[in-house]
């Protein structure tokens, strides 16, 4: 008995020397506390610091393709530089804006892009409002509509202006062969001032249309179907529902969408280019269709003046400023309004 009850004894004690069977070492605690230190202060970094990594390519890119450009621009409209030496700078100040000012030129490109942008504006967005309500309603085959309505914004604008222009041939276009019919003699599309401002504008307004009538769809079917149901009890008919409650829900939208057009339509340059491409930059034998993207573009690429051409985009640059600026107080109003 005495035998066994030492070899328990034995067999139950602390090993000599070393820990006790099954428990941790004396120092374990502390490290496992160190490691989730060391992986909590991890975890904070890579909370605080990883936005910025997965946004820095974008910034990245922004300040090679915006922002240095932008400031360069800048530098260079106080210059007198050329093309064939761009390194080569002149300091005249603001004597590239004062010429702008004193410029037919630039004043006959403004008043373009103004009328151009009307033309173009007006009846693209009240087009777009149209299928929009029609495209609203539940139709067969919804989806493939609005594919529709999204493919010409998808096409080329070197393949629908070369189309555009194929319609609007003075001897041979389709349209002068519809007029025809109707008595009116052919129209020289190019060469005529106000019928080459329209053909310009109608290649904007079918790219376009579309693109801003998803976007009023969008905007219609956010409207709760409360309000409509209300109006139809009352007695409203559609046109009524549609003009007292679905116009005044789009306020805003209107405004995004006349505003973004207004700016699409001051950098017009694809569509005049190419409508006449014999003439080139100068938009037409008479500058009757030149906007002011072809102007800057005449200016700094085919006459080589740099700096006259950086003056002209930074007062475009200006010029959209004061267009948010506007933005802004109508959205405020329109806001405080409703």
């Amino acid at each position: 008995m005495t035998g066994m009850a030492t070899e328990h004894d034995t067999a139950a004690s602390p090993v000599k020397g070393g820990a006790a069977p099954g428990r941790p070492p004396a120092g374990a605690p502390a490290e496992a506390a160190k490691k989730r230190a060391r992986l909590s202060r991890r975890w904070q970094r890579d909370m605080r610091w990883s936005p910025y990594a997965f946004v820095s390519p974008f910034f990245l890119l922004f300040i090679a393709f915006g922002l240095f450009p932008l400031i360069y621009t800048g530098w260079a409209s106080l210059h007198q530089v050329e093309l064939t030496a761009p390194t080569d700078m002149s300091w005249v100040g603001l004597k590239n804006y004062t010429r702008i000012f004193d410029d037919d030129f630039f004043w006959n490109a403004a008043k373009n892009t103004l009328t151009i942008g009307i033309i173009s504006t007006v009846p693209q967005l009240l087009m777009a409002m149209g299928l929009a309500h029609i495209l609203n309603y539940k139709l067969r085959a919804s989806t493939f509509w609005r594919v529709v309505m999204l493919a010409p914004y998808a096409t080329s604008i070197a393949a629908a202006s070369l189309v555009f222009v194929l319609l609007f041939g003075r001897d041979y276009g389709m349209i002068n062969w519809v007029l025809g019919f109707v008595g009116i003699d052919n129209i020289d599309w190019q060469n005529d001032h106000w019928a080459s401002q329209l053909a310009v504008s109608s290649i904007v307004i079918w790219r376009w249309t579309g693109y801003n009538a998803l976007i009023y769809l969008a905007a219609m079917q956010a409207i709760p179907q409360d309000l409509y149901e209300s109006a139809a009890l009352d007695g409203a008919s559609r046109w009524r529902q549609f003009v007292h409650v679905t116009l005044p829900s789009l306020r805003p939208t209107i405004l995004f969408t006349v505003i973004v057009s207004t700016i699409g339509a001051s950098q017009v340059f694809g569509e005049p280019l190419l409508f006449d491409a014999t003439k080139g930059a100068s938009g037409g034998s008479q500058h009757q269709f030149q906007t002011l993207g072809l102007y800057l573009y005449e200016q700094g690429w085919v006459n080589q003046h740099l700096g006259r051409a950086s003056a002209i985009a930074w007062t475009m640059f200006l010029i959209l400023i004061v267009i948010g600026i506007v933005n802004s107080v109508i959205s405020r109003r329109l806001r405080a309004s409703s």
